[in-house]
């Protein structure tokens, strides 16, 4: 009995309860049977321990199946990681296609290596195997004397040369010399819908092919709503992560197609793009005027990406514990700096909120602009708000091509 007992208590903690009160049952069954068998005399005493055991073993499976030591095993059905692993999918189909870019001033070198110092960097990704490369306008515009470096998914590192800008729509085009390069398909930014899954890569903090996904919360998100510069466009709006390194790199859909241009992050879960077709509409204009749109163009250049801080955004960064004061309602939100630059030298850092430059109230980034255009002044005295305080701060901008 002392066996059987074993027995059953074995295979209750290798089984469910079901499987063990059937292999008990039998276990039983046989054990009465063959004792029965042996000794016809006894026939009464063995009936009633063998019930017996069949009632204690019974109630032991019941109350180890009650305690939760029997747990049954589940077994899937199918590969459940190859079927639903489709953000693996797209990354591998388009990954190589994206480069890292690295904007280094020839005039700061670093004390220990010797090299220039990397005063940006950001991310693009190639659209034509000769070497032709897509990215932000504010990743590649910098000061005289920048000297821009891209390297490939594979380690590859090229001299790359800024061919066209496009400020408004924030683009700009970079070549290196190479050729049989990957390429990343361009999709139609038209066809996007609210809900829809996107994958943003790129290279933050220097990192090659990093990857954040998410869905298009809005594919109309227009820059009025934003204040940015140019009235006339729209943004993809996307809960992907998108950060510094990330900005110029793609936005992409789930058939591998770059359907926007990383561009900004407002705060957590705010992200922007520019659609595809803008930068379809941008290489047409280019390959129509063969000239570079900055050719003899001079501007102010402080070093800054901003963002208009209007009631909308002003509300969904309350919703997401980000510290705005109450008392702002008006401003440009401080959101890159560039090291190096006029902007880095006077103390702005990324998170301020400009309220007043040169004693103007600044209610968009339009009036940034306009006050850097009409300005003869050599500095920017501006009053920015910091963790709740207020502060007074000088820049020079420069005048750059």
């Amino acid at each position: 009995m002392s066996f059987l007992l074993k027995t059953v208590t074995n295979t209750l903690m290798r089984s469910n309860f079901r499987s063990v009160l059937n292999k008990n049952i039998k276990c039983t069954y046989l054990l009465f049977d063959t004792t029965f068998t042996k000794n016809e005399n006894q026939k009464s005493t063995n009936n009633s321990i063998k019930y017996g055991v069949a009632i204690a073993s019974t109630w032991i499976a019941y109350k180890l199946f009650k305690s939760g030591n029997i747990v049954p095993t589940v077994e899937a059905s199918t590969d459940r990681r190859n079927q639903y692993n489709f953000i693996a999918d797209v990354v591998e189909t388009c990954s190589e296609a994206v480069v890292y870019i690295e904007i280094k001033d020839a005039r700061r070198v670093d004390f220990f290596t010797g090299k220039p110092m990397t005063i940006s960097n950001g991310s693009g990704f190639i659209i034509k195997s000769d070497g032709l490369i897509v990215t932000n306008a504010h990743v590649v515009t910098n000061k005289p004397q920048a000297k821009v470096e891209v390297r490939l998914s594979n380690g590859t590192v090229y001299h790359g040369m800024v061919e066209d800008i496009d400020l408004r729509s924030d683009l700009a085009t970079v070549r290196i010399q190479a050729k049989n390069l990957p390429i990343m398909k361009l999709g139609d930014s038209g066809l996007l819908r609210p809900g829809e899954f996107v994958v943003a890569i790129g290279s933050p903090l220097s990192l090659s092919n990093t990857v954040t996904s998410g869905v298009i919360s809005s594919t109309q998100r227009g820059s009025a709503e934003l204040g940015l510069r140019d009235k006339n466009m729209v943004y993809i709006q996307t809960d992907a992560a998108i950060t510094f390194g990330n900005s110029g790199g793609p936005l992409v859909n789930l058939n591998g197609e770059a359907i926007g241009v990383n561009s900004m992050k407002v705060t957590s879960g705010i992200s922007f793009a520019i659609p595809i077709n803008y930068v379809k509409d941008f290489l047409k204009t280019v390959r129509s005027n063969q000239t570079s749109q900055t050719e003899n163009v001079k501007r102010k250049y402080m070093g800054i990406t901003m963002l208009t801080l209007t009631d909308q955004i002003i509300y969904e960064l309350h919703q997401r514990d980000q510290f705005i004061p109450p008392s702002i309602t008006h401003g440009v939100l401080v959101w890159k700096v560039i090291v190096g630059s006029p902007a880095h030298s006077g103390g702005l850092q990324p998170g301020d909120i400009v309220t007043d430059i040169n004693s103007e109230p600044i209610k968009s980034a339009n009036d940034v602009y306009a006050i850097l255009a009409k300005e003869k002044s050599a500095k920017l005295n501006m009053t920015v708000v910091r963790s709740g305080k207020s502060l007074n701060i000088s820049i020079t901008p420069e005048d750059v091509n």
